[in-house]
C-alpha cells in the first residue's frame, strides 16, 4: 500500500490510493459484520428467540398476530384458549377480527403465547 503524507492547515493528512481505501473499508465492514454475528450468537445462546422470516412476513403483511403466534407455538385453539380461560368460539371470533378482547385478556394470550402484549395487540 502506497501512502503519501501531507500536512494541511497543521494537521498530517494520510492519502492513499483510492483501491488501497476501499480495501481498507471492506475490511472494516467485514470485522464489523463478524462482531454483530458474534454478538448475535451470544444472545441467541442467552435464549433470545430468533423468527423465520415466513412469521415475519405474515406478520408485516397484517396477518392476525393473534394467529400467526399460535400457529407458530403449535398450539389449537382449544390449547391457547384453555391457557387464556375462553372459549375456543371467543378465540377463534378474536382470530377472525370479529371480536376485541380486554387488555387483561391479551396479556393472558401473551402469557400463553410466550410473547409482549404489544406482539399480539390488534393495530387499529
Amino acid at each position: 500500500m502506497t501512502v503519501q503524507i501531507v500536512e494541511i492547515a497543521g494537521q498530517k493528512i494520510a492519502m492513499i490510493p483510492v483501491a488501497d481505501y476501499e480495501r481498507l473499508l471492506d475490511l472494516a465492514e467485514d470485522r464489523a459484520d463478524t462482531l454483530a454475528a458474534v454478538a448475535a450468537e451470544e444472545r441467541r445462546r442467552a435464549g433470545e428467540e430468533y423468527l423465520p422470516a415466513e412469521i415475519v412476513d405474515r406478520l408485516l403483511a397484517g396477518e392476525n398476530p393473534v394467529r400467526v403466534w399460535r400457529k407458530h407455538r403449535n398450539m389449537t385453539l382449544a390449547e391457547l384458549s384453555g391457557a387464556a380461560a375462553i372459549t375456543t368460539g371467543f378465540l377463534s371470533d378474536i382470530e377472525r377480527g370479529k371480536r376485541r378482547g380486554s387488555p387483561a385478556l391479551f396479556r393472558k394470550l401473551a402469557e400463553a403465547l410466550r410473547v409482549s402484549a404489544d406482539d399480539i395487540l390488534p393495530q387499529d
